[in-house]
């Protein structure tokens, strides 16, 4: 494990030089909130090395040396976007094997199943939802994160070459570049939609507001102790408890029986807050709205569908690759304004 400034200046030159970089991280979202980077798997040539980007080093040199590569990684989207909000890092160029399985028509593109299918060996997912952020790591974890980017470069090479063979390559590169643009934007958070959670469009005004008050309130007592929101209240159960609060029905049968009298206390304030909450301030309900579309956009938006799923069946693709339904009912609407947010391979294939 390189846990050292030392031990991490001796391992970048072998990076710097190496031909090709293999990447992953391991985050622990599923035991901490917010989550954290807790290791950065690499592998070279040379061999696997794990990161551990807890300890107290300056990881700087260590993406600077990342900027000078094509990065391959695996299902990129979620590492992309950990490394821009944690570290501030946007890599140049990478090759996703899970995109480029996707654009061969391959069903089962898991790095699990890519390496069985592709180099005959079965991983072991067993560590898939361990805390990452525990110190020492167990020998599992080891060997479960060193796999993880071992076998990338085997993997990229086939599908490389599948891709060059079918004419897609260029495909790929389009599709990595987008995502790696997509995942550079800082995320946009909607103070009035962050709280509205599934079976909350149901709730009248004032329910919206005990919701409102007990998100907040949920929100800080999972920072407080650094766990995931579902461990102080699920989403179902705040749902409930703010419309028998806002019937005025009984909300403590609804509370969890090993909820600890400080959080009780809290959670019974928000409550209350959200009650009383004046009639001006209570949230709005929020109608989605339907545009029927006209007889001349629903043909046309059949004539794509079937364009978009003769070329799929052709390539062996799956059609959402392609376009989606909803991005194909934008294009029905009207083809000049969205045709620009497609993909050049998309949009030739939709002509």
């Amino acid at each position: 494990m390189i846990d050292t400034d030392s031990k991490l200046a001796a391992l970048l030159p072998t990076l710097a030089s190496a031909e090709w970089l293999a990447v992953d991280t391991e985050a622990d979202s599923l035991h901490a909130y917010p989550e954290k980077v807790c290791l950065i798997q690499i592998s070279t040539p040379a061999g696997d090395e794990l990161i551990d980007p807890l300890a107290q080093m300056d990881l700087s040199p260590l993406f600077v040396v990342f900027q000078s590569h094509e990065l391959i990684l695996h299902a990129a989207d979620y590492d992309l976007r950990l490394l821009r909000k944690h570290h501030n890092f946007v890599p140049p160029a990478i090759f996703d094997t899970m995109l480029a399985a996707r654009l061969l028509g391959e069903r089962q593109f898991g790095l699990s199943a890519l390496v069985e299918k592709f180099l005959g060996i079965k991983l072991d997912k067993g560590s898939q939802k361990a805390d990452w952020a525990q110190r020492p790591l167990t020998e599992r974890m080891e060997i479960y994160a060193r796999n993880d980017t071992r076998h990338l470069k085997a993997i990229a090479d086939k599908l490389r070459a599948e891709l060059e063979l079918k004419g897609r390559l260029s495909w790929h590169q389009e599709s990595c570049a987008q995502l790696i643009a997509e995942c550079a934007k800082p995320p946009i958070v909607d103070d009035d939609a962050v709280w509205r959670i599934k079976g909350s469009y149901g709730l009248d005004r004032r329910a919206l507001a005990v919701l409102r008050a007990l998100w907040h309130w949920r929100e800080k007592e999972a920072i407080g102790i650094c766990r995931p929101p579902f461990f102080v209240l699920n989403h179902e159960r705040m749902v409930q408890m703010a419309a028998a609060a806002a019937a005025e029905q009984p909300v403590d049968p609804l509370v969890p029986p090993r909820m600890n009298p400080r959080r009780r206390d809290g959670l019974s304030a928000a409550i209350r807050a959200g009650l009383a909450l004046p009639a001006p301030e209570l949230p709005v309900i929020i109608r989605q709205r339907f545009n029927r579309p006209s007889e001349a956009e629903f043909r046309r938006f059949r004539e794509l569908e079937k364009v978009r799923d003769r070329h799929a069946l052709e390539l062996g693709l799956d059609p959402t690759l392609i376009a989606s339904r909803s991005t194909l009912g934008d294009l029905a609407r009207d083809w000049d304004t969205h045709a620009a947010s497609l993909m050049n391979w998309q949009r030739e294939l939709l002509k």
